[in-house]
């Protein structure tokens, strides 16, 4: 960025150099061919005033190349030069079709530039019209606009090697003033209490410092997963390990082999749960995965679930209704199915025997509500904040009993945010809990 910046700067100062340099040239060159004219204007003026050209050619004029870089040139109406102080006249064509004089026959006085592309010069011409119907013409040689140009850029490299080491050295200065600000908002990143000097620097400064507590906390969540799992999943499998073990070994009387082989069972089931879980949860977290959204009927959704989750239902010797009227929304069929299995699954397991479930889905202004509530043991205000976090457990002894995983509310939230749907929930400790998502 540094590097970028300097050479931009340079770049600036070179570009200025040129156009001033180009600039003044043009500028100085005007000036020049305004006073070549104007002094040529004069010297012809003052020749007529002279008299010189009235008659006969004075001898006074023989020797006027001699002692100046001027031209005279006197012709008749016709177009015949009489006098040429630097050719003879016989060697001169007829000068009639020359602009300069046409145009001073015509109005009183006629310019004129000539170019010669190989000397690199520029001739200037002013004729003016004498009394006596004939023209003087007075003319010059100089320095064409590119020799100019040529002969200054000498001086013009020597001042843009001046001002280049300048620039460098203000660049680099400038540069740092500049960055400094960045590189000490990126040093204190975490620090909220800083601020940038510069005031555009703010939101910028704002977003960088979300964005690197999003990631803290990113990093965080996941080296907290990674840990939970490894503990999860280390539990069961160390409870088959061990039950295995003394099975293997016949180390047990015969009458508790067949208490082992539930316990490795029902251990088997929630490695398994776990695992499925953690599959689920981890396809829900793939924001990339393209899921199809369509018009979804959230009564029909709750039909399908309904028959398994009765069976789940009586298993623990819980009630459970469904109730509810046709309400369509945009979504995805197998996440929201999904969703609702394990709220329902969630409020039979957290539920004490001969306890309820009711499972209603409606339409309120137009948008889906699906409400399971129950009369279960509750969850206390303390963890209500922190219920739908990965592996997190009210009662882990129960959860475990039941076959809890600890992610079942975290697939739920995840799915309940792909549907840009809000969650919302109300529970007391034995009274129940009351969950309702509003899409």
């Amino acid at each position: 960025m540094k590097k970028r910046i300097n050479m931009q700067l340079i770049n600036i100062a070179l570009l200025a150099i040129l156009v001033t340099a180009i600039g003044t040239t043009t500028l100085y060159y005007n000036l020049f061919i305004k006073q070549v004219r104007n002094d040529l204007k004069i010297c012809a003026e003052v020749l007529k005033d002279c008299s010189y050209f009235d008659g006969q050619l004075p001898t006074q004029l023989k020797n006027v190349k001699a002692q100046t870089q001027l031209r005279l040139t006197w012709v008749t109406a016709d177009g015949t030069v009489l006098y040429d102080n630097d050719y003879a006249t016989s060697e001169l064509t007829n000068h009639l079709d020359r602009p300069e004089i046409q145009e001073a026959f015509a109005t009183g006085e006629g310019e004129a530039i000539r170019s010669s592309e190989t000397m690199q010069r520029d001739t200037y011409y002013y004729a003016i019209l004498l009394d006596n119907i004939t023209v003087l013409r007075v003319s010059m040689d100089a320095h064409s606009f590119w020799s100019v140009f040529v002969s200054a850029l000498p001086m013009i490299a020597f001042i843009i090697s001046g001002v280049l080491l300048m620039c460098v050295a203000i660049s680099y200065i400038l540069t740092r003033q500049l960055v400094k600000p960045i590189d000490d908002m990126v040093e204190n990143v975490e620090n909220n209490d800083f601020k940038s000097p510069y005031k555009e620097l703010e939101p910028f400064s704002r977003k960088i410092r979300a964005q690197h507590a999003d990631i803290l906390s990113a990093a965080k969540m996941r080296q907290d997963f990674s840990a939970s799992i490894s503990h999860e999943l280390k539990t069961p499998l160390t409870a088959i390990s061990g039950y295995t073990e003394l099975l293997e070994e016949n180390m047990i009387e015969e009458e508790r082999r067949v208490h082992f082989l539930r316990e490795i069972r029902k251990n088997s089931n929630r490695l398994l749960a776990l695992i499925n879980d953690i599959i689920k949860l981890s396809e829900v977290d793939q924001v990339e995965r393209d899921y199809t959204f369509e018009n979804v009927d959230l009564l029909d959704v709750m039909t399908e679930c309904a028959e398994d989750l009765r069976i789940s239902a009586k298993q623990r010797f819980i009630d459970i209704s469904f109730s509810g009227s046709g309400c369509v929304i945009c979504g995805c069929k197998d996440l929201l199915k999904e969703m609702l299995e394990n709220l329902v699954q969630n409020a039979i397991r957290y539920n004490n025997p001969g306890g309820k479930v009711s499972v209603t889905v409606h339409e309120i202004n137009g948008r889906g509500v699906c409400v399971v509530e129950d009369n279960g043991i509750g969850i206390p205000l303390a963890d209500q904040e922190r219920i739908f976090e990965r592996f997190y457990r009210v009662d882990k002894s129960r959860s475990k009993e039941t076959g809890g995983t600890g992610l079942g509310l975290a697939i739920v939230k995840h799915i309940v945010e792909l549907h840009d749907a809000g969650i919302e929930l109300h529970s007391e400790p034995g009274v129940g809990t009351r969950v309702t998502v509003r899409f």
